[in-house]
């Protein structure tokens, strides 16, 4: 082999050897773009579900909700049923459980009186939840969570949500002694009550401590079953429309 061809050849292998050297470096920068890739991935996902599960993780500080009075109430006015103020209404006040069949009961005989009452300007409503009733739902504490989430839509909405959120807890009101509701169904009321984005309020059960000290307030203040409903501070004991009535045109006349 001449000198010429030896010198060809030898740069020809030169050439090979250096392309074999490109393409290994980009191979190696390739793996080490899909490996950054892939880590960055597996950071975000866990950070995702890292903030879900922060998001949904029970709490246990004590939060009081918006819109409550300081005695661990709500209260429902003329002025938020109808747009306008009252004269003059007489104070009513309502100890619940919405795990409660009693109150289901006094709800289903006296709710609708006592909303018109509202609305006429004759009284101002003071609903109190409670849970007296955690044991009586297999461990699920529905009571308390039920309570909770009333709280996450009031807190969200108002006074005029937390009223639809409390006829639709009572009008879904499962057995006492059954699992009572899960989660979802408790989002699910919300909405029908005209209330949404309060997923996370109600899966880590936000207001669930505030319920629970809300009920240890309730005893307290003497009160050992539910419902116990005060009209201007006195107790009805069978409080029917009939003696609910008797008892505000009373306290007027007081």
């Amino acid at each position: 082999m001449s000198n010429e061809r030896q010198q060809r050849a030898a740069r020809a292998e030169q050439m090979r050897k250096e392309r074999e050297k490109a393409d290994r470096k980009q191979r190696n920068l390739i793996t080490v773009a899909i490996v950054a890739v892939v880590i960055a991935l597996i950071a975000v996902g866990g950070y995702a579900v890292k903030s879900e599960s922060d998001k949904n993780k029970t709490v246990e500080d004590v939060i009081t909700p918006a819109n409550t009075t300081k005695d661990y109430g709500v209260d429902y006015t003329t002025q938020v049923a109808t747009g306008k103020p009252a004269t003059d209404p007489v104070k009513v006040i309502a100890y619940e459980d919405f795990q409660c069949p009693a109150c289901l009961n006094f709800e289903q005989q006296s709710g609708a009186f006592l909303s018109d009452a509202v609305a006429k300007g004759e009284i101002t409503m003071e609903y109190r939840p409670i849970s007296f009733l955690d044991a009586q739902s297999n461990g699920n504490r529905y009571s308390s969570r039920a309570g909770s989430a009333a709280m996450c839509v009031l807190d969200k909405s108002g006074v005029k949500a937390y009223k639809k959120m409390h006829d639709v807890l009572y009008a879904n009101q499962p057995e006492e002694g059954s699992n009572g509701r899960p989660d979802a169904d408790l989002i699910d009321f919300a909405k029908q009550a005209g209330v949404t984005g309060i997923d996370s309020c109600i899966k880590s059960e936000r207001f669930v401590p505030w319920i629970q000290e809300a009920t240890d307030a309730s005893r307290s203040a003497k009160v050992s079953a539910t419902p116990t409903v005060l009209v201007d501070g006195k107790q009805v004991k069978t409080p029917t429309p009939e003696a609910l009535q008797a008892a505000i045109t009373a306290a007027k006349k007081s």
